[in-house]
């Protein structure tokens, strides 16, 4: 079973379709990091991501919100410097440089932002983590 499908069906058709592409995205990436299984789960609401196996990386989430409908908001643990690494790496991406990237509901995908994002979340606390 889905563990977002509840939460992503209130979301308008646009946001649910670059949802279910930035999801693929996310779990290609950690495959490519060899982070091994994801847990998927809802954190404060929001789809979340975060490797099974401990200290190996951080939490990565995902929302849609009607306060911006335009865009879909990746958070990172405040704690991390991941926010402070995606806004020198990708300046063009909205990013508070504290936990949260805004990433476009339609439009050109910063696919490859993403994917980087999600290999330096999930390989975070790992010696010899992708760095960027």
């Amino acid at each position: 079973m889905d563990p977002f499908a509840s939460t992503t069906a209130q979301w308008p058709t646009a946001a649910r379709v670059r949802f279910d592409v930035l999801r693929a995205t996310i779990l290609a990436a950690a495959h490519d990091a060899s982070v091994g299984t994801l847990t998927e789960s809802l954190k404060w609401g929001q789809p979340a991501w975060r490797p099974a196996a401990p200290r190996t990386g951080s939490t990565l989430r995902l929302n849609w919100s009607a306060a911006a409908p335009d865009v879909l908001t990746a958070y990172v643990d405040c704690k991390t410097d991941l926010a402070e690494r995606m806004a020198r790496l990708y300046p063009d991406l909205p990013n508070d440089g504290r936990r949260a990237l805004g990433l476009a509901v339609t439009g050109p995908l910063a696919d490859q932002a993403i994917s980087h994002l999600a290999a330096m979340t999930f390989t975070y606390h790992r010696k010899g983590e992708v760095r960027g």
